[in-house]
C-alpha cells in the first residue's frame, strides 16, 4: 500500500509539483528572516503590515491576561466570550450589515456557510477561479453547482436562465481573486442576480482592508453593500490576525449559528486573536493612509514589471501575478529570487491551470521604496537570464 503513495509522490516531484514547508524565523513583515537569512518578503497576505503592529500585540496581551490563552470550547458550549460577541458587532458595523458570525478560519466560514445554506433543489453559480474553500463548500452542499467562466457575465447569465426551475439560486464569487489579483464585476453580478432572483455571496478575504472608502471591501468599493446578501471575509490577511466571518441579515446569521457544522463543532478563536482582530479593524477603518500607500506601492511595482516586459494578469490590487509558464521554470525563478534576497514562492498546478505557473507577488503598505526597487531589479535580472523578457 505504501508503494502506491511513494509512486504518486515520485510523479508529483517529477512534474515540479512537490510542496515543502519553509520556515519563517521572523514576523510576517516587509523585511524578515527566512530559515536564518534576512530577506524581503513579497508573498504575504499581511497587506497592511498589521500582524506585527505594536497596538495589535498589546490588545492580544491584555486579552490573555484577562481571559487566558484558549477559549476551551465551541461557541455553543463554553467558548462564547464577551470578546467574541463584541467582535461580531464590530464586523457587522464595519461591513454595514445587521449581524455577523465568526468562524475559526476563512476556510471554515465558506465551507460551513455554503454547505448549510444550499441543499436539494437549489443551485450554486460559482466563478471558475473561486477559492478552494468555496469549491469545497459547493461540493459538501447537496445543491447542484454550475461553474461559470471566470468573470464572464454572458456565461453567468446563460446559466442563470437555465437555472430558473431551482428553488433557490446563489451566485458566489471572490471579491479579489487570490491568484490573479483582479476584481469581480460586482455591479454586473448584482444586476443579473436581481433579474433572475438569485442571492449573492462575496468572499472578500483579499479585498477587506484594501478596497473601499473605509477598507470594507468590494461591496463598499462599488457602493453595493445593501445589494450583497452575504459578505464573507477573513481576519488573517489585512486585519493581521486569524479567523473568518460572514456578515448578513440577522435571520441568515441566526440560521448559520444553528446549521453551519464548521461553527457548531469547532473550538472558538482564542481571546488574543479576537482582541487583535478588533484592533485591526479599528486601524483599517481609521487609517486611510495605509491603503493609499499600499495601492501606490502596488502600482509602482506592477508598472515596473510591465515596462520590463513581463507577462502580467491585468489588475490594480496588491496581488501581482507574474506569469512564467511551466512549473519547473516557476520553481527555478523563485529559487533565483531567493538567492537575490526576495521571497516570492512559485504558484503551480493544481492551484493554477497547467501552463500558467507564476510568481504571485504581494505588496505591503510597509514596503519602502528600497524594498520595491530591489525586488524589481531582481525580477528584471532573472527575467533576462531565463529569456522571459
Amino acid at each position: 500500500m505504501m508503494g502506491l503513495f511513494n509512486e504518486e509522490l515520485r510523479r508529483i516531484e517529477e512534474n515540479g509539483l512537490m510542496r515543502t514547508l519553509r520556515r519563517m524565523d521572523g514576523a510576517s513583515d516587509a523585511a524578515t528572516i527566512l530559515e536564518g537569512k534576512p530577506i524581503y518578503l513579497f508573498s504575504t497576505n499581511n497587506y497592511l503590515g498589521l500582524a506585527n503592529d505594536s497596538r495589535m500585540k498589546e490588545k492580544a496581551i491584555d486579552a490573555i491576561r484577562r481571559f487566558g490563552t484558549g477559549s476551551g470550547g465551541s461557541r455553543l458550549t463554553t467558548g462564547n466570550f464577551s470578546l467574541h460577541e463584541e467582535l461580531e458587532h464590530v464586523i457587522a458595523s464595519f461591513k454595514g450589515k445587521e449581524a455577523a458570525i465568526v468562524f475559526s478560519s476563512g476556510f471554515l466560514a465558506n465551507v460551513g456557510t455554503i454547505s448549510s445554506l444550499m441543499g436539494h433543489g437549489d443551485v450554486i453559480l460559482s466563478d471558475s477561479l473561486n477559492h478552494a474553500s468555496i469549491i469545497d463548500g459547493c461540493r459538501l452542499s447537496k445543491a447542484d453547482t454550475l461553474i461559470y467562466d471566470h468573470v464572464n457575465m454572458e456565461d453567468l447569465e446563460k446559466k442563470l436562465k437555465n437555472a430558473a426551475s431551482y428553488r433557490r439560486r446563489l451566485i458566489v464569487t471572490d471579491g479579489i481573486f487570490s491568484m490573479d489579483g483582479n476584481i469581480a464585476p460586482l455591479p454586473d453580478i448584482v444586476s443579473l442576480a436581481k433579474q433572475y432572483g438569485a442571492m449573492v455571496m462575496v468572499d472578500d478575504a483579499h479585498a477587506t482592508g484594501v478596497l473601499g472608502a473605509r477598507g470594507a471591501g468590494t461591496a463598499e468599493h462599488f457602493g453595493l453593500t445593501d445589494d450583497i446578501d452575504l459578505l464573507m471575509g477573513t481576519l488573517s490577511k489585512s486585519v493581521g490576525a486569524e479567523g473568518g466571518y460572514v456578515a448578513a441579515s440577522r435571520s441568515i446569521i441566526h440560521y448559520l449559528r444553528n446549521k453551519a457544522r464548521s461553527f457548531i463543532f469547532q473550538t472558538s478563536l482564542s481571546p488574543a486573536v479576537v482582541a487583535a482582530s478588533m484592533e485591526g479593524i479599528r486601524i483599517i477603518a481609521s487609517e486611510q493612509h495605509r491603503r493609499t500607500k499600499l495601492l501606490e506601492n502596488a502600482h509602482f511595482l506592477r508598472q515596473g514589471l510591465a515596462d520590463a516586459g513581463f507577462s502580467l494578469i491585468d489588475g490594480n490590487t496588491p496581488i501581482i501575478a507574474v506569469l512564467i509558464g511551466s512549473a519547473h521554470d516557476a520553481i527555478r525563478f523563485a529559487k533565483r529570487l531567493e538567492e537575490e534576497g526576495v521571497y516570492a514562492p512559485a504558484i503551480r498546478p493544481p492551484t493554477v491551470p497547467e501552463g500558467m505557473s507564476r510568481i504571485r507577488v504581494t505588496v505591503m503598505s510597509s514596503h519602502e521604496h528600497e524594498h520595491l526597487t530591489h525586488a524589481l531589479n531582481a525580477f528584471i535580472k532573472i527575467g533576462k537570464e531565463m529569456g522571459l523578457i
